[in-house]
């Protein structure tokens, strides 16, 4: 029950956040999540031995959204080059950056491991979360979002419920007893499906978002033609598969730290690190193709 009362609240504040905040804002709003979900991962990494230097880990994952959101205030697009440029700068300069800041441990043996989580914590939790903030600066960015969420969010309920009807084979049974190749493979087939549906209709689909005031016409995907059958069922495969392998590779880390959720956030649900963990391995896919197709 707890389950189904804290999703029934969250996910109608997420998508208005994603339809209706301006670009600026919505990397705002991201910003929070990804710092709670760093913090959360960071004590998971406390498990493993590496105490990190947690408030330059915030700072610079804090500075990263305000660097986006600061980009899309004088102007909605962000060139796709520049954030290329951006994420892979941050990702180097972290492990710099942090590796300064764990000098200062008076157990040397400790740098290291500390330097690392924090680095780790900046590629694995915040990058793909400021892909996300970035991707809803650009053209179609709300609908793009919308139908990441709708393809991961399926996946997710499929594989739950198909897994407790029929699930007999176990996926990773080490790493998340609960997983089967049944509830796999009806996360698939169920993503996909809506995935397909989902963009195949994406101009009267955003038409309707349109008319109902929730999104502006640049964030609506009103182009005349949609990608072919072809990519949107490879676009959507990727998308389901990557964001099960993101859920089995948090599930991993839990494992490893010998814990069962990474928090205690959301009622029912964990912690945020929980919800999100399938988005973290979803979003770069979805990036990659707006990048290459749909960005200008």
């Amino acid at each position: 029950m707890k389950r189904v009362a804290t999703a029934f609240v969250l996910i109608p504040l997420v998508l208005l956040a994603v339809l209706r905040a301006p670009a600026p804002l919505f990397a705002l709003l991201v910003a929070p999540i990804a710092l709670l979900a760093v913090r959360e991962f960071l004590i998971l990494a406390q498990d493993y031995g590496a105490q990190s230097s947690r408030v330059p880990t915030y700072i610079f994952v804090a500075l990263m959204f305000v660097a986006i959101a600061l980009e899309g205030l004088p102007k909605p697009l962000m060139a796709t080059g520049a954030m290329v440029f951006g994420v892979g700068f941050a990702a180097v300069l972290s492990a710099f950056v942090f590796l300064v800041f764990a000098m200062r441990k008076s157990e040397l043996a400790a740098s290291y491991p500390a330097a690392s989580a924090s680095t780790f914590a900046v590629v694995y939790v915040a990058l793909p979360l400021a892909l996300m903030a970035q991707l809803r600066q650009q053209w179609a960015g709300a609908f793009l979002l919308l139908y990441l969420l709708i393809v991961v969010w399926v996946g997710d309920t499929a594989a739950y419920y198909v897994g407790r009807a029929i699930g007999r084979h176990k996926l990773a049974p080490r790493i998340s007893p609960g997983k089967t190749w049944e509830g796999a493979v009806g996360s698939f087939v169920a993503s996909v499906a809506v995935g397909v549906y989902v963009f195949s209709n994406a101009r009267p689909i955003s038409m309707t978002l349109l008319r109902a005031g929730l999104i502006d016409a640049s964030q609506g995907y009103l182009a005349i033609q949609t990608p072919s059958l072809t990519v949107l069922i490879i676009l959507s495969a990727l998308i389901n598969v990557a964001a099960q392998l993101g859920d089995l590779a948090e599930s991993l880390i839990k494992r490893g730290a010998g814990v069962k959720d990474s928090g205690s956030l959301l009622p029912g649900h964990g912690g945020l690190l929980d919800r999100i963990d399938a988005l973290l391995f979803a979003a770069p896919v979805l990036w990659y193709y707006a990048a290459m197709h749909v960005i200008s």
